[in-house]
């Protein structure tokens, strides 16, 4: 049997998962399964990431602030409770906005450059 407190996290827990800096006022704190991984991302006021693409797929839900998500040389404003896929090896980023963004990312497969504590969007 498992135990099954090992397999419930809270999105506002900034202890629980694998800490990561992506760029100077974007953190994130990772949870990696064996056939997907999660990333919850806070991003601060105005603050934004390099564009960047890795190979695996990436699904992106906002679910606080606001952003202009850029994904395959396209800018889209998003809003609460827009979400987004991002097929594997498609440049990608995002930028807050003025009251910054919290992004639930979800990878599949987990990404392995994310499996411990680290800095940078990895690729």
């Amino acid at each position: 049997m498992t135990d099954q407190k090992n397999n419930f996290f809270n999105v506002d827990a900034m202890e629980q998962g694998i800490p990561r800096t992506l760029s100077d006022g974007m953190e994130t704190r990772v949870f990696s399964g064996d056939s997907a991984m999660i990333s919850i991302v806070r991003i601060g006021p105005n603050s934004s990431g390099k564009l960047h693409s890795h190979p695996e797929e990436q699904w992106g839900f906002l679910f606080r602030g606001s952003g202009v998500r850029t994904q395959d040389g396209k800018e889209i404003s998003v809003s609460v409770g827009d979400f987004w896929r991002t097929p594997g090896n498609v440049e990608h980023g995002f930028r807050a906005g003025p009251e910054g963004a919290v992004v639930f990312d979800v990878f599949a497969p987990p990404r392995e450059d994310y499996k411990k504590p680290g800095s940078g969007f990895g690729v």
